[in-house]
């Protein structure tokens, strides 16, 4: 659930609920009142439990009531004497509740004379009350509460004293506490509802995330969270989980090329190490005199050149892979045509295999006006690495090199394809991968970094085309590399 709803739903609950809960708590309380009220001394239930305590009414009512009752016991005839019925009546602790004494059918005295007048005509007849424990009367059109006792004045006349109490429709003390009560304890469940809800959708994601947090700065990649969450939450895992995934692939990544660097620097230095120690050894020797002709001197000097062409090859190979790591290989795209720079290409390298006895073959079957878009100083280190592997890995006693140029409509081409002892067919896919050598003898004579061709494919790749390789064992390997084709357009297409 996003945020902006989850709010909304709290907010709602606030007002609503504890709203609704306090209606229903006001009628439950009410219909406990009610019931409560069934045992108090007084015959009819027709009125409102939840105004003033009805309990309140019957005490004050029954203090009047008893005291003219053990005066009927005593003396009755002291109830004709009006002061003393003063006295009484100002007694009660209530201002609206008095009394009326009833001489036959008259009135004889009225604490409340305005009041009196009203329900005078309805109260009871003499003779309907003649025990204290008889209950009261409820009048509900005058909200009025009545108790009665008989007696007989002194000349005989039928007596009646009433003890007249009116409720006040107020709310009842019984009923504001329970209510307060109850308000508190439904906005104490409201407040721990809701703070159970917030806590569960939000704290302990939020928790939970954070232990994931602590566990990705102990380098703890592997902790993953179960996004089963919607909303702002549900994306704040997806977040994580992108990041987590992101980072344990560059960890990986960053473990894999430091072990490529250490593996790099321990080819370098061991492909270092064999013209090194060549070059010191010639050096040694010209210098005790071994090379004492000219003959050997000039066999000497020209060795120290080729070992010192085979150490600039290392650390130029070692230099382009740094701009590789980097992107900084730099490009300078040209329009070639086809034809004219294979041929100056073949012709270059065609002088240094001929010094190596290898034969060269070169057909090119593209049209005269084949043109790329090609870096020429680039391209040509791809065909120079090519060439220099298959050489390499020459066991024929005349090594063959051949060179095609096919058209193949928006493209062409490029085929070099030896007479080698060949690749195995599980090593074909990973020859291009960076470090990768199919012999691990590291000679001098098959040795190498193992970025040549890693080199070769990211080259090729920049200038758009693709590359693969086919070989046989005992029979050669064959390179194939593919380059688009310039096409100008004309006008009006």
């Amino acid at each position: 659930m996003k945020f902006k709803t989850r709010l909304r739903v709290v907010f709602i609950t606030i007002i609503v609920l504890p709203l609704v809960l306090t209606a229903v708590a006001f009628c439950g309380i009410g219909i406990y009142l009610m019931n409560a009220q069934k045992g108090l001394p007084f015959e009819q239930m027709d009125y409102d439990a939840m105004s003033e305590s009805m309990q309140e009414v019957v005490e004050v009512t029954d203090k009047a009531y008893h005291i003219l009752w053990e005066q009927v016991q005593r003396d009755p005839s002291r109830l004709e004497d009006l002061e003393y019925l003063e006295q009484v009546n100002s007694k009660t602790v209530r201002r609206s509740t008095y009394i009326i004494v009833r001489k036959d059918d008259t009135l004889y005295y009225a604490g409340n004379k305005a009041a009196a007048e009203n329900i005078f005509p309805k109260l009871p007849a003499y003779g309907n009350r003649d025990s204290v424990e008889e209950p009261g009367y409820y009048y509900d059109e005058y909200d009025k509460f009545v108790r009665q006792i008989d007696f007989e004045f002194s000349d005989g006349s039928k007596g009646s004293a009433f003890v007249v109490s009116r409720v006040n429709f107020m709310i009842s003390r019984n009923l504001l506490v329970d209510m307060l009560v109850a308000i508190f304890l439904i906005l104490l469940f409201t407040g721990i509802m809701l703070t159970k809800w917030i806590r569960r959708g939000v704290f302990n994601p939020i928790n939970e995330l954070n232990v994931a947090m602590r566990k990705i700065k102990e380098g703890n990649f592997e902790y993953a969270l179960q996004i089963d969450a919607r909303g702002e939450i549900g994306d704040l895992y997806r977040n994580y989980e992108d990041m987590r995934l992101r980072l344990k692939e560059t960890t990986e990544e960053k473990k894999e090329q430091d072990l490529q660097n250490r593996e790099l620097v321990s080819n370098i230095s061991h492909d270092l190490k064999t013209p090194i120690t060549a070059i010191k050894g010639y050096v040694e020797g010209i210098l005790d005199g071994v090379a004492d002709t000219s003959e050997k001197m000039d066999k000497y000097i020209k060795t120290i050149y080729n070992k010192a062409n085979d150490m600039e090859r290392l650390i130029n190979e070692l230099t382009f892979y740094s701009g590789i790591d980097n992107n900084r290989i730099p490009y300078n795209f040209h329009r070639i045509n086809v034809a004219d720079y294979f041929d100056d290409c073949v012709e270059e390298v065609g002088l240094d295999l001929e010094s190596k006895n290898i034969e060269l073959n070169y057909s090119n079957l593209a049209q005269p006006d084949t043109v790329i878009i090609a870096d020429p100083e680039q391209m040509k280190k791809v065909i120079n690495n090519i060439i220099s592997n298959s050489v390499k890995y020459l066991d024929k006693p005349r090594g063959v090199i051949d060179i095609r140029i096919l058209d193949e409509r928006d493209s062409i081409r490029v085929e070099i394809e030896d007479n080698g002892k060949g690749i195995a067919q599980k090593d074909v896919p990973r020859i291009f991968e960076r470090f990768y050598r199919t012999d691990a003898s590291r000679n001098s004579a098959q040795g190498g970094s193992g970025i040549g061709l890693s080199i070769v494919k990211k080259i090729v790749e920049d200038h758009g085309g693709y590359i693969w390789a086919t070989s046989r064992e005992g029979e050669g390997t064959c390179m194939h590399f593919v380059l688009r084709k310039y096409i100008e357009l004309q006008d009006g297409k």
